[in-house]
Parts: structure tokens; sequence; C-alpha cells
């Protein structure tokens, strides 16, 4: 295998919520391997900053002012990627949200809002983007960010929870559909990732500490955000050209350690 099979160069990126965050070191290092890249943020400032880094980096960045619940916005972003750098190769749904909160305190106005972040905001850009890659005769990756909620219980998290997992099946089932046509599909599952929201996270919190926290992470550290932009390197590159329908675990072995951590005196103990 050529090591030239890892670059992106000269791939159009589209990275959603691309703005801050884990979507910011999606774009970052998506251009320094070589991609041009489209950030995608409801935020204009926070989108012209991180395209500005990327036109640092030596690639065409371009800021697109979209909220990604909109289709009619979602819509512009694709058409306009495309007239202004060619075509589009990669999409990453990184956007999303949630809060913490007990189901009961949700009521309709916060499951709305669940969906419509979480499965409206990938929707659209999907149906826009494979039209794109179809239309322009193009293989394609697409990327989605769900998270270590989708495969297990989160309590205090369940709608998010619910739509992770969707987000998970949704990428199993249209990997199958597009795979003929040259389109890849897969996912990331973040467990804890080092961002600005991770101190507002841990301040609305009560019980624990992020000791307590770090050791239930067999790796022993919170994931950074090159850990996962690493991942969709790989997933986006020609290094996963026969890699379709997976949700690759990001998480410092979480998921699979089961609640597992090593106490203080190192034996393996259930956490708790």
């Amino acid at each position: 295998m050529d090591p030239s099979s890892i670059l992106l160069t000269d791939k159009v990126a589209i990275v959603t919520g691309g703005g801050q965050g884990i979507g910011q070191g999606i774009a970052q290092t998506f251009a320094r391997f070589g991609a041009h890249v489209v950030i995608a943020d409801k935020v204009a400032e926070s989108g012209e900053k991180v395209a500005a880094e990327v036109r640092e980096l030596g690639r065409e960045g371009l800021a697109i002012t979209t909220d990604i619940r909109d289709f009619e916005q979602v819509n512009t972003l694709v058409e306009r990627t495309v007239a202004e750098l060619g075509g589009v190769d990669i999409l990453v749904n990184n956007a999303g949200g949630t809060r913490y909160a007990e189901f009961l305190d949700l009521g309709e106005r916060g499951w709305n809002r669940h969906i419509e972040l979480n499965f409206n905001g990938l929707f659209g850009p999907t149906d826009a983007a494979v039209r794109a890659m179809l239309d322009g005769g193009r293989k394609g990756s697409i990327i989605n960010v769900a998270s270590i909620e989708a495969l297990r219980a989160a309590p205090m998290f369940s709608v998010y929870a619910a739509c992770k997992a969707g987000m998970v099946n949704f990428t199993r089932s249209l990997a199958l559909e597009l795979g003929d046509r040259g389109i890849r599909v897969n996912g990331v599952a973040p467990d804890v990732v080092e961002t600005p929201h991770l101190v507002e996270y841990e301040g609305s919190t009560t019980g624990g500490t992020a000791e307590a926290r770090d050791r239930g992470i067999p790796l022993g550290r919170v994931g950074q955000v090159e850990d996962v932009a690493g991942a969709c390197v790989y997933l986006a590159s020609d290094m996963a050209s026969y890699v379709t329908g997976i949700t690759l675990s990001v998480d410092g072995g979480t998921f699979a350690s089961s609640g597992w951590t090593r106490n203080s005196d190192g034996r393996w103990a259930l956490f708790h």
C-alpha cells in the first residue's frame, strides 16, 4: 500500500459544527492532511476563524454560516461548496447537542430540540452532500460523529442517547444503500473529549470527580480533539477504502471496560 493513501490531498470536506471543539479539530487536521475544508457553523465569527486557520495551513478554507436544522440553508451550503471548490468528497456530520437533564424535565420542547439538532441536522447535510457526490461522479466518505452514549445506557441523557443510537444504525443502513455507488458511510463514537464544553459539563454535574472519571478510562486520560480527528482522517482516507458501515469507538477503552477500572492499589474492580 502506498503511504500516500492516508493523505487527503485536494479532497473537499464539509465539517458541520466546525467552528469549535471537536469540529474545529477535525477541520484543522483535515487541512494538515491536504484537504480543502468548508466550515459549516451557525456562528459566523467562529466559522470564519477556523476557515482562516485552514488557509494558514495552505489549503482552501471557506466558512458558510449554516443552521443545520434548516434544509434550505443546508442546500445552499452544499451548492456553494460545489460552485466555489468544485465538489464534495467528504462530509463530517459533527454538529449536534444535548443538555444534562432528567427525562421528565425535558418536555416536548426538549424532545423537539434534540430531534431537530441531532436527527434533522443529520439528514439535511447527508441528503444534500450525497446528491452532490453522485451528481459530480465522485466517490465519497461520510463520517457521523456519534457518542459512546449511543452504545450504552445514559441516565440524564436519555433522548440524546436515543438520537445517537439512531445515528449508529443510520450509518449502517446508509452504508449498505450507497456502497455500490462508491460512497462509504462510517461513524466515530467519542467518550469525554477535552473541549470548552467539558468545563461547562463538569460544572453542571454533581457527584464524582475528574480523578474518578479518569480512573474509569482504561487509557487513563480524557480524549483530545486530535484523537477524534485522527480517526476521522483514517475513515476519510483511502486507508479505509474497504471500511464502511462501522462506528469506531474513540473512547480510551471506556466502552470495552464495561465499568471495570483499576483502584489505587492497581487491582481491577467494578467502578463505582
